[in-house]
């Protein structure tokens, strides 16, 4: 069975256990990319990943390998601090890969 695991820090992680999912709470970007290489290479048990968005910039040359994979799903969500806008704007770029024109657009 597949899992869907967390990355991010702990005061945004540790809520996700309740429903079940795998948090790993990290303190830096330097243990974000040990975390996020440990889940992505050495097993293959995570179909989703969600990484908070604070962490994308340091997590983003790992991030883009698998942004044209369909697993593990890499998604950005906010921290504990708000939503950096990240998360919306891959959806949108993910959107646009997909059908060839961003839909989402409000125009």
């Amino acid at each position: 069975m597949l899992k869907i695991a967390v990355i991010g820090g702990r005061e945004t992680v540790m809520g996700f256990t309740a429903l079940g999912l795998a948090a790993f709470p990290v303190a830096s970007p330097a243990e974000a990319k040990k975390v996020f290489r440990s889940l992505t290479r050495e097993s293959e048990d995570y179909a989703i990943i969600y990484v908070e968005e604070n962490l994308a910039e340091a997590l983003g040359a790992e991030i883009d390998k698998y942004k044209d994979s369909p697993s593990p799903a890499i998604i950005l969500i906010p921290g504990r601090e708000g939503s950096m806008g990240l998360g919306l704007s891959a959806l949108n770029a993910a959107v646009e890969r997909a059908v060839g024109t961003n839909i989402l657009e409000n125009n």
